[in-house]
């Protein structure tokens, strides 16, 4: 792994198009990039879809983890229904599943809403052919895997002592407020796990905007996302500096971002942990 690394460094550094000898260039590439328009746009995609995708697929794997935590007869089988969508994957084929799902004239999702609401589908929201609509469709999308994220926090949920719920009913506790005094403490290493692997991928979403977009990342660059124009840099304009340049940025990005949430991680509980 160190060495595309320090390769991708070295050619940040430097203007190389694959059929010419490498130019060394110094720091041009990232003064380049600070007036580049694409750039900072596909950096705010990359963000909106972060901070929306992330908290909301949390919320709803907790939720449907709380749900599936429940002592009720055939509650394995809905378990399985849950986690199945995660089983398929989120690769190619099921981002040709959501771009027909997502189609503006005959897609299931705007029938769906056509027939709910009596909102005519040329009326309905045209999802990856607005500019408006398109971001929104990638966070719907990435809801699909809230499966996985629901075995990890119904595991969560699983390893925290029934004496501490015994305990504060005792104490006269409801079930909300065991929810915020056991739960969620008991339940937030699993939380900070999730949050920064959440965020991790999140920045790195390429597979399923390539597929939904064709590539493009449109319509008018309203879903050109960071991984998707390093791929375009690199494989379809050849300009391997600028995109090692655009990828040591992104690294930079997510390394930051983790390093917040380790900074300011003192609301995680670890049982065993000593605290003064």
């Amino acid at each position: 792994m160190g060495g595309p690394i320090l390769a991708a460094f070295f050619l940040s550094l430097c203007h190389w198009d694959v059929l010419n000898p490498i130019q060394f260039v110094g720091l041009q590439n990232y003064q380049d990039m600070i007036h580049d328009s694409r750039f900072w746009k596909s950096l705010y995609n990359t963000a909106y879809f972060t901070l929306l995708s992330v908290p909301i697929g949390m919320a709803l794997s907790i939720i449907v983890a709380l749900l599936m935590n429940q002592k009720v007869k055939g509650i394995s089988f809905f378990r399985t229904v849950f986690y199945l969508p995660s089983v398929v994957g989120s690769g190619v084929a099921v981002a040709l599943l959501w771009k027909w799902i997502f189609n503006a004239d005959h897609g299931i999702l705007n029938y769906a809403i056509s027939v709910l609401t009596t909102i005519p589908m040329a009326d309905c929201p045209k999802w990856l052919a607005s500019e408006t609509w398109s971001k929104p469709a990638l966070v719907i999308m990435s809801l699909w895997n809230v499966g996985s994220g629901m075995i990890i926090y119904l595991a969560g949920l699983q390893g925290i002592p029934t004496a501490l719920y015994e305990a504060a009913e005792i104490d006269g506790a409801n079930t909300w407020q065991q929810f915020w005094t056991v739960t969620l403490p008991g339940l937030s290493p699993v939380i900070f796990f999730q949050l920064i692997i959440g965020i991790v991928f999140s920045f790195q979403i390429f597979t399923q905007v390539y597929v939904m977009t064709d590539g493009l990342g449109g319509p008018a660059d309203s879903t050109l996302v960071m991984v998707l124009y390093i791929y375009q840099k690199a494989f379809k304009y050849y300009q391997m500096g600028y995109a090692s340049a655009l990828s040591l940025v992104l690294f930079a990005v997510i390394m930051v971002a983790t390093w917040v949430q380790f900074r300011y991680a003192k609301w995680v509980y670890y049982e065993g942990e000593l605290r003064k």
